[in-house]
């Protein structure tokens, strides 16, 4: 029996291309707005905004490209020291222990930044904003089933938080391979918050079309493969 191919090489290489744009397109949006949809939520200050005349003079000049993790934690604890100092004696301020985990988190010191907002969603637990911020962190260190979770349990108390539901759909589709889900989130969103202006509106549809084109040529691929073979084991 003569092997039928699944799909010609260019149709398969074109289809490759067009979900690596997707997912590309996914991740940008992801990187730099994970959450942050509703006013009054934007993401925190780089860890360099504040830094002292005296501790930046002392830093050697170096290429952007070549900053390293080491070098991003070292400016995080940095900035993060006077905050840390509050702490001592204000150990269970929620406050502080946000803005020390926006300090690491914006560092891409994940694994810090959740521990500092555990700390803080454990002092308020109904707090949906910082348990977002503590799922966002949880994710990007790598536990995305630890950040549904979360996600899952902001959502109880606020069904159409708009910042939960789009961070909900961003781990289902990257951290789980979800794209459904992803899409479920979205419109769940959209359908819960009328009051998001124009532009949010378009971006979240943008994200939602682009999934599902992604999910039907998927879907159309399979079908393909199977169709041939079904034909390969006929011949």
């Amino acid at each position: 029996m003569a092997s039928t191919p699944n799909l010609s090489t260019g149709a398969q290489r074109l289809l490759d291309a067009k979900r690596v744009y997707v997912m590309a397109a996914i991740c940008l949006v992801a990187g730099l707005g994970i959450g942050y949809l509703l006013p009054g939520s934007s993401p925190p200050a780089s860890p360099l905004a504040g830094s002292s005349p005296s501790a930046t003079a002392a830093a050697p000049m170096r290429d952007p490209h070549a900053i390293t993790m080491a070098d991003m934690k070292g400016m995080a604890d940095a900035q993060a020291a006077p905050l840390l100092a509050k702490l001592k004696s204000d150990p269970n301020n929620v406050t502080l222990l946000c803005e020390v985990g926006a300090t690491y988190h914006v560092a891409h010191q994940f694994h810090d930044a959740a521990a500092y907002y555990g700390k803080a969603e454990e002092l308020e637990p109904g707090n949906v904003a910082i348990r977002t911020k503590l799922a966002s962190s949880l994710f990007r260190d790598g536990d995305a089933d630890g950040a549904i979770a979360q996600l899952n349990e902001a959502l109880k108390s606020e069904p159409g938080n708009a910042n939960a539901l789009y961070d909900l759909g961003i781990i289902r589709l990257q951290g789980k391979g979800d794209g459904r889900g992803a899409v479920a989130a979205w419109q769940q969103l959209l359908k819960a918050n009328p009051q998001l202006s124009a532009d949010r509106r378009a971006a979240v549809a943008k994200l939602m079309a682009d999934v599902t084109a992604s999910l039907n040529e998927q879907s159309s691929a399979k079908g393909a493969r199977s169709d041939g073979k079904r034909k390969s084991d006929v011949e």
